[in-house]
């Protein structure tokens, strides 16, 4: 093994927890419908409804039995299980009982990191109740979730996050998994590649030519080969599994881009409905930039086309905007060099990214109002 690049450092004074809501939206469905839980319940529009369209947002655990996952198409889903009860989402109600979550953490600590409407890490090496183990306050907050709203969540605990995070996964549902400095290096060594964070679908079966099939396969390769072949996700990954990443809990995320998209039911199949989608789209961000005061150069076109092949285009302006025209004009532009109406389209996307603060031009006024003669305009 060479020498290293980069000296390892680590920190193991940290207590990190990672709480993963249990098939968040089917269990609260099932929740408020009880009866929805005697058997698979998919929330995804059923593609009887839909033509055949949309996807798979989540499952419960009956209906993974069939193999049913997020992101499936629903008619897979339902060619999978065509006994599986379909629902459509209610976003709203979600991200209602999402801020309840949120509100069990702020009683444990401030450092909280939402990652998405469903998951969070929470830094607790200070928190309110003063207990010394993570795996305390863990077991606090799954206790409240379940008393409270009568939803189940998994937790991982750990000194850091990749750690916490694995470990929130390990068993679920209801799990409470804890890997503590001394078992990190055994633990990461026993999974599969696919478990590390950043190595997704593309880089398995390179990882797989590379005959690294486990964290142990990994742990034996050098890190300077690492990096050859992985650039920065193999000097990242040499750390992770050594049980290294400092990364730290961050409670406020600057925001990098503000979008909305939108999924047809009905194809678009003129360009006239189109471009009238793309005007709102605009509008909407618009009015999403305004409310962050923020603003941006790269303005960015998804369109999705009837044969569920996703493309994304984007242009950079040459300065920074908020403004609905701004983004209707370039979005437009976008898709007429796609030309792809006549295939008919199921979705379409706008997005800013590269956003900046909006620092609005100090204006100087006069003193004094000017004077005019009176007989001016006459």
């Amino acid at each position: 093994m060479g020498e290293l690049l980069f000296p390892l450092k680590n920190d193991l004074t940290r207590k990190i927890i990672h709480i993963d809501m249990d098939a968040f939206f089917a269990s609260v469905e099932e929740r408020d419908c009880p009866k929805l839980a005697q058997g698979p319940l998919v929330i995804a529009r059923h593609p009887k409804d839909t033509g055949g369209r949309g996807v798979v947002t989540t499952a419960n655990y009956l209906a993974r039995q069939y193999g049913i996952h997020s992101a499936m198409s629903a008619q897979k889903a339902y060619e999978l299980c065509p006994k599986a009860v379909f629902l459509p989402g209610n976003h709203e109600k979600y991200q209602k009982v999402s801020r309840q979550v949120r509100a069990i953490f702020a009683r444990y600590t401030d450092l909280v990191e939402p990652v998405s409407i469903d998951e969070a890490y929470l830094d607790v090496t200070q928190n309110t109740i003063h207990a010394k183990s993570a795996i305390k306050v863990a077991k606090c907050i799954q206790h409240d979730i379940w008393h409270e709203l009568h939803l189940t969540c998994s937790a991982g605990v750990s000194y850091n996050k990749f750690l916490a995070k694995l470990a929130s996964d390990y068993e679920k549902p209801r799990g409470l998994t804890v890997v503590r400095p001394e078992e990190a290096v055994a633990f990461l060594k026993k999974l599969p590649i696919e478990k590390f964070y950043g190595v997704g679908k593309k880089t398995v079966p390179k990882m797989h030519e590379l005959g690294i099939h486990t964290g142990a396969d990994l742990y034996e390769k050098d890190e300077f080969f690492l990096i050859q072949q992985f650039g920065k996700m193999g000097y990242s990954l040499y750390r992770k599994v050594r049980g290294v990443h400092l990364s730290p809990v961050v409670t406020k995320r600057e925001r990098k881009s503000v979008g909305k998209e939108r999924t047809y039911a009905t194809l678009l199949t003129t360009e006239n409905d189109c471009l009238t989608q793309l005007r709102q789209l605009s509008e909407e961000v618009s009015e999403q930039l305004k409310k962050l005061e923020r603003h941006g150069k790269i303005i960015v076109l998804k369109m999705r086309t009837s044969d569920f092949v996703t493309k994304t285009r984007r242009i950079t302006l040459p300065k920074a905007t908020y403004r609905k025209e701004d983004l209707f004009s370039a979005v437009s532009l976008l898709f007429e060099e796609q030309n792809q109406v006549e295939i008919g389209i199921r979705l379409l996307g706008v997005s800013v990214t590269g956003l900046d603060p909006i620092t609005f031009e100090a204006i100087e006024l006069p003193l004094w109002e000017p004077s005019f003669d009176s007989n001016e305009g006459r």
